[in-house]
């Protein structure tokens, strides 16, 4: 596990892999798989729609730093970890590449699907791809549930709920509306909620939640 040096991360020019490791760490020969994983993103987003061309002037701090961030916080439970609507794989796959064991990909759109497999056979990264809607998933007990820029809150936690609900809790990366989706996740579910700033945006934030429940079973 990582640590990032706070300190580190000023405003800047684009982040590059050794400042990544740099900031984060990172073993020699994780490095390798995630500068494999950067390749790949590049590559195949001239094709189809993996992530936002303007992100990858800076990949390194917009996504593989913004996923890793993630890391630490995981639990040492030896559950799942399930990544909703992964897309480009963030942070799910990242995070697999990093050592996070028994982590679950579920993403419906088969090309994207197509990818985070082809990812896992360059780098060796452990994970299971779900081919489906998160709602045809049949529920298991998941350690953490991750998911990026997937769907306002409220939506969030009712997607996650059936795998969280046996003690699990959710590492959400979130925006600027936070406060606004937690006012009105609160109006729906039960939580305990504890934030800090994401470490790639300040204007981001983590969102880890715990003992969820709805409010009126």
């Amino acid at each position: 596990m990582f640590h990032v040096k706070q300190s580190s991360l000023t405003p800047r020019a684009p982040l590059t892999p050794s400042g990544f490791q740099d900031l984060t760490g990172v073993a020699d020969d994780t490095l390798e798989r995630l500068e494999v994983y950067v390749d790949l993103l590049r590559r195949w987003g001239e094709r189809i729609n993996l992530v936002g061309r303007a992100s990858l002037n800076d990949p390194w701090r917009r996504h593989v730093l913004d996923s890793a961030q993630l890391h630490p916080l995981l639990p040492d439970d030896g559950k799942a970890v399930l990544d909703l609507g992964s897309g480009a794989g963030l942070p799910g796959l990242v995070l697999a590449i990093m050592g996070a064991p028994r982590v679950q990909l579920v993403e419906s759109n088969g090309r994207k699907c197509a990818f985070l497999s082809r990812v896992m056979r360059e780098t060796g990264a452990g994970a299971g791809v779900h081919d489906c809607r998160v709602e045809d998933l049949a529920p298991f007990p998941a350690g953490v549930v991750t998911a990026r820029a997937l769907a306002p809150l409220p939506r969030l936690l009712g997607l996650a709920w059936p795998f969280v609900r046996e003690g699990g809790l959710c590492l959400f990366l979130k925006g600027r509306k936070a406060d606004k989706e937690l006012t009105e996740s609160a109006k729906i579910w039960k939580m305990d909620v504890s934030r800090s700033i994401s470490l790639s945006d300040p204007s981001g934030v983590i969102l880890k939640v715990e003992n969820l429940s709805r409010r009126h079973d």
